[in-house]
Parts: C-alpha cells; sequence; structure tokens
C-alpha cells in the first residue's frame, strides 16, 4: 500500500495567524501518527512563513513514524538537515519568496549540483527524493544524480483530472514506469485530494509515498481529523 505522509504547514499556518501555541504542530503531528499516517512531512521555509526553524526540532523529539523535511537545499537547509538527520529529505527548487512549489527541478541542467547534493546527504545516513515534473528526460536525470526517489509533482494531474482522469495520468504513468526501470522510488505529491487520489494509485499502484497537506487539513475542519486521515488512507487502499 501507498504510504500517507500528512505535511502539517497548514496547522502551523493557522498558529502563526493568531500567535502563541495554538493548534501546537507537535500535537498534530503526534495525532496524525496515532489516527494511522504512515508519516509528517514538514517545509521549514527561509521567512518561517508556517513551519518554523524551532518546530523542526521540536518535532525531530517526538516523530516516531517517517521524517520528511522539503526544502530548497541552501546553507540553512543542509544545516537543519546534519542536526536532525532525517528519514528523508525531498529537494524542492522554489526559492524562498514563492507562494508554494510550483515547479520541479530540471536535473539535467543542474546535474553536477544537485550530485554533489544528493551525495552530501546520503553520506549523512538521509534517503534523498527529488521534486521533479513527469518528463522522461528529467527521470532519466535523476537517475545520473544519485537520487533514492523522485517526487512527481502532481499539480498538473490534478488540474487535469476533473476534465479527463485519463489524459492527467498518461505522463505520470510514463515517468513513474521509467523511474521504476531505472531503480528509483516514487513520491507524489501536490494538490491530491479525496477526488484524484485513488485513481493516482490505482493507475501506479507502486508509489511508494503521498506527500498530502492543504487538502487533508482543509477536509479535517469538515470531518475531524482522525476521521480524514483514515478517509485517506481508505483512498489508498
Amino acid at each position: 500500500m501507498t504510504r500517507l505522509s500528512v505535511n502539517i504547514n497548514k496547522v502551523a499556518t493557522l498558529r502563526n495567524a493568531r500567535g502563541g501555541n495554538n493548534p501546537s504542530v507537535v500535537q498534530v503531528a503526534q495525532d496524525v501518527e496515532r489516527f494511522g499516517a504512515q508519516g509528517v512531512t514538514v517545509h521549514p521555509r527561509p521567512d518561517e512563513r508556517h513551519i518554523t526553524t524551532k518546530d523542526v526540532y521540536d518535532l525531530k523529539e517526538i516523530v516516531s513514524t517517517e521524517f520528511n523535511i522539503e526544502g530548497y537545499p541552501d546553507d540553512r537547509f543542509m544545516q537543519i538537515l546534519k542536526d536532525i538527520r532525517p528519514d528523508q529529505a525531498t529537494l524542492v527548487p522554489d526559492p524562498p519568496h514563492v507562494l508554494t512549489s510550483n515547479a520541479g527541478w530540471d536535473t539535467v541542467q543542474n546535474r553536477e549540483r544537485l550530485s554533489d547534493i544528493i551525495s552530501e546527504i546520503k553520506a549523512l545516513g538521509i534517503r534523498t527524493s527529488i521534486f521533479v515534473e513527469p518528463e522522461v528526460h528529467i527521470i532519466e536525470g535523476a537517475a545520473q544524480i544519485g537520487t533514492d526517489r523522485i517526487e512527481l509533482y502532481t499539480e498538473m494531474y490534478a488540474t487535469a483530472h476533473k476534465q479527463s482522469p485519463e489524459k492527467a495520468i498518461h505522463d505520470y504513468k510514463l515517468a513513474a514506469i521509467k523511474a521504476k526501470e531505472l531503480g528509483i522510488g516514487i513520491n507524489a505529491g501536490h494538490d491530491l485530494d479525496q477526488h484524484n487520489l485513488k485513481y493516482l494509485v490505482e493507475q501506479i499502484p507502486f508509489i511508494d509515498e503521498v506527500s498530502i497537506g492543504h487538502a487533508l487539513i482543509c477536509d479535517a475542519l469538515y470531518y475531524g481529523l482522525e476521521n480524514t486521515i483514515q478517509l485517506y488512507l481508505r483512498e489508498l487502499k
């Protein structure tokens, strides 16, 4: 079964809007694990608009499933990885000012740089994943830089799924098949929700993990966090 990692950035966004520690990202991380999620994802941006650096260090002490830290591999991010040693580091190419991750790495143009970064992270005993778009030559480039996994950027899939699921999944299936052939693990994330998740994992059943935050937290406002986690796990089954 594809594993569910819950991105708790939006919990921190809500907390930061008022100050204080309500809701507590530590408590929510413990709860999503208790409710059945197999991982916790955070993206500590430099401006700390949601997850703060302190949050990451606090979460290190309590996350008992898989801890996945996303981010742009600048000096700050690399120091966090050295200190925390999460289970997985997911590299995203977006600079600090963007609202959310909106593109994947060009693994061909950035081959030398990414190779060095991947080697450094793997030397820390951390599994590596890089955020990519569903293009076969990009997947081939990912294999050349030595990453353990890719994370398929699924915004285009989620948008196109509303009109034609078959067309929406086409490039993703080709990319996933190529990754599998090359021995690269596959994650997926961005705009996945209860409407499009099941079809994705039915068509690409060898996806290792999905990272879901925004839609899941929004659903939890209506269904409750525990029930929402179970609803998403049901889609993955």
